[in-house]
């Protein structure tokens, strides 16, 4: 008797309402069977997958064989002049830090290698270190310094039967484009850069500036320093370490805002500088023209 009654009062329901239940009716079972069908399809999916024998053992070969191969890929290391290694250089060829300091310093003094030997000498590397990099080293053809140490500590040298006359050294600064492109491996281009970087820093102050000028080959740089030095360097007033500005600092060269920025906000975390080789510590700073950076650069207290 109650279901009847309740079955009457579906007829005291609007049209409108009657059909919203049956829509609401329909929606849920939608609903319910886009679930049912989406877990269906889940559970499918998640069937694992039982390799066959065959197929494992293609894929350890596979494994076995990229294993060989890594095992065999080596760094390609390019031969390179051991006179003109930088910083990140020495990174790549596992030069101690050591090893590097001796090497600029002896560098500094306007000496050159010119044998695997007389590298091992100056930088004191070990004998694995010169088994596995010294076949890659190449050295000029032309005298260098050490070449005339060696030939006066030893008089029955080989270097004696020939003497060698002294080139005549000029000044970079006051050189021509002319003059230049008598050197082999520069032409009209080459020699009018190298003059263009000389008037913009307003004069080298140091000859390793001939080692950023853009386009510039190992073998170009050592000629031209072969024939080239600073004899006369620009008069620069260097700036106080401790003293200079952001905008005092970006002007000298090799520095932009950012580096100038750093070195300032080193300073105030820091304090005053005590010495030029804390540049060394600044972020992103090009290590390899700290020495050139530093001639610009005092520190007054």
């Amino acid at each position: 008797m109650k279901s009847k009654i309740n079955f009457y009062h579906w007829y005291y329901y609007t049209q409108s309402q009657k059909r919203g239940f049956i829509a609401l009716i329909l929606v849920v079972c939608i609903v319910q069977g886009l679930l049912y069908l989406y877990y269906y399809r889940e559970s499918d999916t998640r069937k694992e997958y039982i390799l066959t024998s065959e197929e494992q053992k293609f894929i350890q070969r596979e494994l076995d064989s990229l294993r060989v191969l890594a095992s065999q890929k080596k760094d390609t290391i390019y031969p390179f002049n051991p006179n003109y290694i930088t910083d990140y250089k020495g990174f790549i060829l596992e030069l101690s830090i050591e090893a590097l300091d001796r090497l600029f310093a002896y560098r500094e003094s306007k000496h050159y290698v010119n044998s695997t030997q007389a590298f091992q000498e100056v930088t004191g590397v070990s004998e694995a270190w010169m088994q596995k990099y010294s076949r890659f080293m190449v050295f000029s053809s032309q005298s260098k310094p050490y070449a005339q140490q060696n030939r006066e500590a030893n008089p029955r040298s080989s270097f004696n039967k020939k003497e060698v006359k002294p080139k005549t050294i000029q000044d970079i600064n006051t050189v021509t484009v002319e003059g230049l492109q008598e050197i082999y491996g520069i032409g009209p281009t080459l020699s009018q850069r190298i003059l263009d970087d000389r008037n913009k820093y307003g004069g080298y102050v140091h000859i390793d500036q001939l080692k950023f000028v853009y386009g510039l080959s190992d073998a170009v740089i050592m000629a031209l320093l072969q024939h080239y030095a600073v004899l006369v360097p620009p008069s620069v007033t260097p700036l106080d370490l401790n003293q200079a500005t952001v905008d005092d600092l970006k002007n000298i060269p090799y520095l932009n805002y950012y580096l100038a920025r750093e070195i300032v906000k080193y300073r105030s975390l820091h304090g005053d500088f005590v010495n030029k080789e804390q540049l060394r510590e600044i972020e992103k700073i090009p290590l390899d023209k700290i020495h050139i950076i530093s001639l610009y650069l005092e520190i007054r207290n």
